[in-house]
């Protein structure tokens, strides 16, 4: 399954940024997705996950500023980025998994993922 990244950029704090996965596998549309981030020098961390039904999780930084988001006729998952914080800055990636996410599941949990694209929040 190929998963790709598009829409990242470089914003300055407050703006927004929607980023983009496209799939190629339409048995992902009723599947666990999500989306991670990792920072320089930093683990990877998770952002989001939404299940197939559309019920999303977020970490608790990130919640009621990100929203995720499914295209199942387009095999398009979406995160929507608004009032950006440079700590926010980080290669952002997205991943997909077979079966329910049940939260906000682990690295190992995911079959799948990007490449990557990079976000950059700087004044």
């Amino acid at each position: 399954v190929q998963l790709r990244e598009s829409g990242g950029g470089s914003v300055q704090p407050g703006g927004s940024l929607r980023l983009e996965c496209t799939y190629s596998q339409t048995t992902y549309n009723n599947a666990c997705m999500g989306w991670f981030r990792q920072s320089p020098g930093k683990a990877r961390e998770t952002v989001a996950s939404i299940e197939s039904d559309g019920t999303a999780t977020y970490r608790g930084t990130v919640r009621g500023r990100f929203t995720i988001s499914k295209d199942d006729a387009r095999n398009i998952l979406y995160l929507e980025m608004n009032n950006l914080f440079p700590e926010d800055t980080g290669t952002y990636y997205c991943a997909a998994a077979y079966g329910y996410c049940l939260g906000l599941p682990m690295e190992s949990r995911y079959d799948s993922w990007g490449q990557g694209t990079q976000v950059t929040v700087s004044s």
